[in-house]
């Protein structure tokens, strides 16, 4: 019998890492990156040689796979793709977005923080 998508997660799903090189390999060494058979992977390592049009992109592609549960991201790296973020509605996957090293959490920055702050009538 055929599974039916729900928009919960499949058993199995992955985690999706967007992130500077300390926070990806520290992902890596934690046993969450994946390589498919078409060489496609769970994570993208940002630096300041990456195109922002590749962020975009990467985001993109991990919001629409169905393989794909969570979305790690480092908000210094959110918020030079914060219009994608702004407007990504979908349940699944979710967007979490994270501190790197060098730069410290900011949740007046966090576009999903804000909107559960409205949704549950807070400040």
């Amino acid at each position: 019998m055929a599974a039916v998508k729900s928009g919960a997660p499949a058993e199995g799903s992955l985690l999706a890492i967007i992130g500077d090189e300390d926070t990806v390999t520290g992902f890596l060494l934690a046993g969450v990156g994946n390589v498919d058979l078409r060489k496609k992977t769970n994570f993208l390592i940002v630096n300041e040689k990456t195109a922002v049009k590749k962020i975009e992109d990467t985001f993109k592609e991990y919001t629409n796979r169905d393989d794909i549960a969570i979305v790690l991201i480092n908000q210094f790296i959110a918020d030079m793709i914060r219009h994608l973020i702004a407007n990504y509605a979908k349940p699944v996957p979710a967007i979490l977005e994270i501190p790197s090293k060098e730069h410290p959490y900011d949740p007046s920055k966090d576009s999903i923080l804000t909107r559960v702050k409205i949704m549950f009538g807070g400040d």
